[in-house]
């Protein structure tokens, strides 16, 4: 079973008379531990698809599956516009216990440490990962973090105090927390100069090599297309070869 399946989604905006296809009828599936590139120029469509998987947009037709949920059988796509209230409160769910996020913003909360925002998830609310971990084992969990993402000297210091790399590794780690099986990256070294790009990329396949999380980028840096051991292609909506 995949551990993430789109079949037929299409995503379709109103702008004034015009129907702009963001995504066109696309399908494809992703499995558990795979490190994957959604790649395509500016305006292709990634990050629509990205914000799909992520729950976090409503595809206008079509099925999104995390994990064997179907998540939208039982809505009409075709005439629902926004996510229905009723179905809030579940995507919610879904995301804590499958979904991890990495901005290429950081969005980092100013006034909390390193360790206060990587811990921040737990405090929303656990995940079934992590509801069964006691206080001592949630901070071997969180040590452990901070140590693989190098930040171990630094876990007591504002964001105001790091490093754009610095941060992001922070947000590596935040999205981790939670034991979560898939990771979404959008454009997670756009905002870094190339060194540290290169750095939090090869932080993030250890990560996937070492913890079996699956990686899903969008993204138009051929490095990291480069890295992928799956490519999704995607060109004004469609999928390409």
């Amino acid at each position: 079973m995949a551990l993430v399946e789109l079949k037929n989604i299409s995503k379709i905006y109103q702008m004034d008379k015009v129907q702009v296809r963001a995504v066109d009828n696309a399908s494809f599936s992703i499995e558990k531990g795979e490190f994957v590139a959604i790649s395509g120029p500016s305006g292709s469509g990634k990050s629509t698809l990205l914000n799909i998987i992520g729950l976090t947009d409503l595809p206008s037709s079509g099925s999104v599956i995390l994990n064997g949920i179907d998540i939208y059988k039982d809505i009409d796509l075709t005439k629902t516009k926004t996510i229905p209230l009723s179905l809030d409160s579940k995507l919610t769910d879904l995301r804590r216990q499958l979904l991890g996020f990495v901005f290429q913003t950081f969005n980092l909360i100013p006034v909390l440490n390193v360790r206060e925002n990587i811990c921040l998830p737990l405090e929303i609310g656990a995940s079934p990962a992590t509801q069964t971990m006691n206080k001592k084992e949630l901070n071997e969990w969180t040590d452990f973090l901070i140590e693989t993402v190098g930040l171990t000297d630094w876990k007591k210091h504002k964001p105001s105090e790091l490093s754009g790399g610095q941060r992001q590794r922070v947000a590596i780690a935040r999205a981790l927390i939670t034991k979560c099986p898939v990771i979404l990256a959008d454009e997670p070294t756009a905002n870094l100069d190339s060194t540290n790009g290169d750095q939090i990329l090869e932080l993030m396949q250890k990560l996937n090599k070492t913890l079996e999380t699956t990686f899903i980028f969008s993204t138009h840096d051929s490095k990291i297309v480069q890295m992928a051991n799956h490519v999704i292609k995607i060109r004004d909506g469609k999928l390409a070869d």
